[in-house]
């Protein structure tokens, strides 16, 4: 168990962040480090925290995160610019925060002697075929004129920037690639979300293409058992994990059919041109996390929606 450590949370605010910091804020003090671009935090009730200490930054501001920073044991670096539709919109900003904002995380951890550098990539490192990928596999990207690469492009240097760091400055590092991630509080975009929240309303789900694109969900609490798991472990450190449940593999419009019939929803499926590029398959090969951590998701995707249909159902009444 993490007990007793001041931990810093870049991106803290967002999804996974908040599900982390619910999870160690009861035995821990926590930093948290976060432009609020995206604000799950404010659903959980944990913004009042007397263990939480809320900074509002952007990690390129390398001074106040060296500030900010000062006494951490232990560095969860999540802040990113992500979703496909900034790719597009801000590829530039995408790949400073990413990247040059990560090699910022990294020199504020080495002067605060932090004993752990956790950072969260991505599935995307793998391209636009990602099937049954394991992380000794190549990394594949598209053209260099297509902006929908900036972000995976950007979170594979940051990857490097961590590693290297490591192997010339002494400081530990784990990298998370997840695969896919949903549950309760997400913010931004994702599919399971947005079919949720529609559903809800009976507003129309909106696929693109013909909706075979496959994925593998992997519910929020199994994505945050990983992360406990292999920053308990150190058999973990400089290594990179899949993180993701290849049980809960189907295609886009398998999860919106399954969405509409578990919501008893009135919402209908229409198709739309995808916006650029799109990945036609991503699901993991996890064995390296089940064989040194001991990871195994547990929530199966029905199981999973369930949960989140009845979270936005009281989120929804409440606002």
């Amino acid at each position: 168990m993490i007990t007793g450590k001041r931990l810093f949370i870049t991106g803290g605010a967002g999804f996974i962040g908040t599900h982390i910091i619910s999870r160690l804020i009861e035995h821990n003090e926590i930093v948290l480090f976060d432009n609020l671009r995206r604000n799950a935090l404010q659903y959980f009730g944990l913004a009042d925290h007397p263990h939480l200490k809320s900074v509002t930054g952007d990690i390129l501001d390398a001074k106040a995160l060296t500030g900010a920073m000062t006494g951490c044991d232990l560095v969860f670096h999540l802040a990113a610019v992500a979703g496909v539709s900034s790719y597009y919109k801000t590829p530039l900003k995408t790949m400073e925060v990413n990247a040059l904002g990560t090699y910022n995380v990294l020199t504020a951890a080495k002067e605060a002697g932090a004993g752990l550098f956790v950072n969260f990539s991505t599935s995307e490192v793998y391209g636009p075929e990602a099937e049954c990928v394991s992380e000794e596999d190549l990394t594949k990207q598209g053209s260099v004129t297509d902006r929908r690469w900036t972000y995976s492009v950007s979170k594979l240097a940051a990857e490097h920037l961590c590693f290297a760091f490591s192997a010339e400055e002494g400081l530990p590092v784990i990298s998370f690639r997840p695969f896919n991630v949903y549950g309760p509080g997400q913010v931004g975009e994702g599919a399971v979300q947005i079919f949720c929240r529609n559903c809800l309303q009976n507003k129309e789900l909106e696929i693109t293409g013909d909706g075979s694109q496959v994925r593998a969900w992997c519910y929020i609490d199994d994505m945050v058992d990983a992360v406990l798991l292999g920053v308990e472990n150190k058999k973990a450190l400089n290594n990179t994990f899949n993180i993701g449940n290849p049980q809960a593999a189907c295609t886009i419009k398998e999860l919106a059919l399954q969405v509409i019939e578990l919501s008893a929803s009135g919402s209908r499926i229409t198709r739309v041109p995808h916006p650029g590029t799109d990945v036609s398959v991503r699901i993991p090969d996890i064995s390296k996390a089940q064989t040194l951590l001991g990871f195994l998701p547990a929530v199966s995707l029905r199981e999973g929606i369930q949960r989140s249909l009845q979270w936005y159902v009281q989120t929804l009444r409440a606002l």
